[in-house]
């Protein structure tokens, strides 16, 4: 099976585990036909019941859902992901081995964590009836979960979310021990409560993040099986293709165009990235495109696509619970942002298109109306959630009536159609997909759990606030220092876990302090989302450029650098939801005028950012017009009309030198690259 390619498409698509490891998890195991069918089977077992779940909801409520989700996925994490590496030396008859099927001790793990999850079924109203008191059973089981959960979360994505819960779970316990001065102090709780606040509660592992996973995500992840199946992802690719077929910026507009569409299907960035590197590298080489800028292009297009409407991030569901409002306001946040990142985009490969004379690249797809006029059913689907959503119907609702008109459509297409072999493949991968999410979200469970039980984010939020304050009485200074603290702090931490996790550990942690100084909710939780997410194309470790500069053959680190030129706007855009008054218009708040004239400024200020990292205006700038444009940019994305007529006039000035040294250029070259 595939992912973010459409079935179909040709054996240059990447296979699961190889997008496994670039969403930074350890490779899905391989498994022999026999075993891999009878997971098939399972997984498909549980997407029927996650979509029965929502027109036909438990009686019991939310949280018995939640238990039998996690009693469903962790038991196949725990046997489709690896678990400890056994080196070749070790074990020389296993190196060349196809398969590799889970050991006696994955199986011991995974029977255990099917026992201790289904625990509470037996009595569900007693159990929860027991959290103030838990019987030695209860701690028993609970401390088991915990174990089986932090291994199958570090097998999923890392050792490094499992040290953090870690540590939380030791300052519960130890915090009590803590002079009464210090902040973090708190009154201390035994293991029996710290257990029971993870299990019994609606705070840790059934909490909000993967109450998320186990409705939102996994119904989002099946409806892009769907697509990808039904040959969704394919026509993304060659509709992107046709689109742009005879300028010597086309290959980078497809690129950016496909990256935007194939989001939808994966949902995941870097993923998406490789998917669409694998297709169009050699189209990007044959226009002219060195690798290292056509592995950041890629990286930047992949990374857009889970920073854009229609479907976002996993993060962005998280948002709208946190938040209480509906997915669709989410989505109306992003728009505005999603506008300048693209447009940054655009500006930096028409850039690039005259610093590297770049040409158009025929390719052997049919014209776009065509291909419109015969496949743009695909569309629908989309447009179906976005118009239910419109009218109240919720986002878990809507998924699913997208997923049976997608099923519908299918069948329009011979080659894609969803006879019972792909729907069954369809079904399963969509719960396949969401296995490392659900081990990730029900892991942060453990943050959440200890932050609420422990009053932490508070706590931290006073400490952060109290520590910029120490260096200045200023308002507004403090506000910016605690604001790029923050996005440093988020980056980093998005360097080390997944978006998802970065994000609900930043939200726990971060946002009070934001809050605190008087920012609102939608401006911080939308601050710490695109942080999170853009920490996939962040050196040192940028995920996504990593993985395209594998296929391009670029220079890893440059490749970094690149992709980080390409989503400069998106790292700056940011700082306006939270740092200015006029900000929210950039949320869609706010009066429609107001959304309008920020847009514009804004677009300035990233036509200025773009200048300054691609050195180009009419021709190759000097080092002077590119000065000029840094304080411009950032002036105008201040959004007040002192600053935006100061940032106006240095942008001016810099184009006029520009226009006068190209007047005095005699027959330049295009190809000029900056100084």
């Amino acid at each position: 099976m595939t992912v973010g390619i459409g079935t179909g498409g040709g054996s240059t698509a990447p296979s699961d585990e190889e997008l496994a490891e670039y969403e930074q998890e350890r490779p899905a195991r391989r498994l022999r036909p026999v075993l891999d069918l009878v997971i098939a089977v399972w997984c498909a077992i549980i997407s029927i019941g996650v979509l029965m779940q929502v027109f036909f909801p438990l009686p019991q409520g939310t949280q018995f859902y939640l238990v039998i989700f996690l009693a469903a996925v962790l038991p196949i994490t725990l046997l489709c992901y690896r678990g400890w590496k056994v080196p070749p030396f070790l074990n020389p008859f296993r190196k060349d081995r196809v398969t590799d099927d889970p050991g006696i001790s994955d199986w011991v793990l995974a029977v255990v964590a099917f026992a201790v999850c289904i625990y509470p079924l037996f009595d569900f109203d007693g159990y929860l009836e027991r959290r103030q008191a838990p019987t030695s059973l209860d701690v028993l089981v609970g401390a088991l979960l915990l174990v089986l959960l932090l291994e199958a979360c570090r097998r999923t994505t890392g050792w490094v979310l499992p040290v953090f819960s870690l540590l939380f779970i030791a300052y519960a316990y130890y915090g009590g021990y803590l002079p009464y001065t210090w902040s973090l102090a708190h009154q201390g709780f035994n293991f029996d409560a710290i257990i029971a606040q993870f299990t019994m509660g609606t705070a840790g592992f059934y909490g909000t993040p993967l109450a998320v996973a186990a409705s939102y995500i996994v119904l989002f992840t099946i409806y892009g099986a769907v697509l990808d199946y039904s040959g969704a992802g394919k026509f993304f690719i060659d509709l992107s293709f046709a689109a742009f077929k005879r300028s010597r910026t086309a290959p980078g507009r497809t690129v950016t165009l496909a990256g935007f569409l194939l989001g939808s299907v994966s949902g995941s960035g870097t993923a998406t990235a490789v998917s669409l590197g694998t297709v169009s590298w050699p189209i990007l080489r044959r226009a002219g495109y060195p690798p290292e800028p056509a592995g950041g292009m890629l990286a930047a297009s992949g990374i857009g696509a889970i920073l854009s409407p229609p479907t976002l991030g996993a993060a962005a569901f998280i948002i709208a619970e946190f938040l209480q409002v509906s997915y669709l306001t989410v989505l109306g946040y992003a728009v505005i942002p999603t506008i300048l990142y693209y447009l940054g985009i655009l500006l930096a490969i028409e850039i690039d298109a005259r610093r590297h004379g770049t040409t158009s690249a025929e390719t052997s797809t049919d014209s776009a109306l065509r291909l419109l006029l015969r496949f743009g059913y695909h569309f629908l689907s989309l447009f179906v959630i976005i118009a239910f959503m419109a009218v109240d119907v919720p986002p878990f609702k809507a998924v699913v009536y997208a997923v049976i008109i997608q099923f519908g459509l299918s069948f329009l297409d011979r080659e894609h159609r969803l006879t019972a072999p792909r729907l069954f493949k369809a079904l399963a991968q969509g719960t396949r997909s969401v296995l490392p999410v659900a081990a990730t979200c029900a892991t942060a469970g453990v943050i959440v759990a200890v932050t609420t039980q422990t009053g932490l984010g508070l706590n931290l939020a006073e400490i952060i606030v109290s520590a910029a304050r120490g260096l200045t009485d200023n308002h507004t200074v403090v506000l910016i220092l605690t604001v790029v603290l923050s996005a440093f702090a988020v980056l980093i931490l998005g360097l080390a876990v997944p978006v998802t996790a970065s994000f609900i550990i930043a939200a726990v942690i971060i946002a009070p302090a934001l809050v605190q100084l008087g920012v609102t909710q939608p401006e911080a939780y939308m601050f710490i989302f695109y942080y999170a997410v853009l920490s996939e194309v962040s050196p040192p470790t940028a995920l996504a450029a990593v993985a395209t500069s594998a296929i391009t053959g670029g220079k890893v680190m440059p490749t970094m650098w690149q992709a980080w030129k390409y989503t400069l706007p998106a790292f700056l855009v940011p700082f306006a939801f939270v740092l200015t008054d006029n900000g929210a218009h950039l949320l869609g708040q706010g009066a429609f005028i107001g959304m309008v004239w920020t847009l514009g400024v804004s677009a300035l200020a990233v036509a200025a950012l773009a200048v300054v990292t691609g050195g180009w205006i009419v021709i190759a700038t000097s080092w002077v017009e590119r000065l000029l444009c840094v304080p411009a940019a950032l002036l105008l994305l201040y959004l007040a009309p002192v600053t935006i007529t100061a940032g106006i006039c240095l942008l001016l000035v810099a184009v006029v030198i520009n226009l006068i040294r190209r007047s005095r250029q005699a027959g330049p070259t295009e190809g000029s690259v900056a100084s």
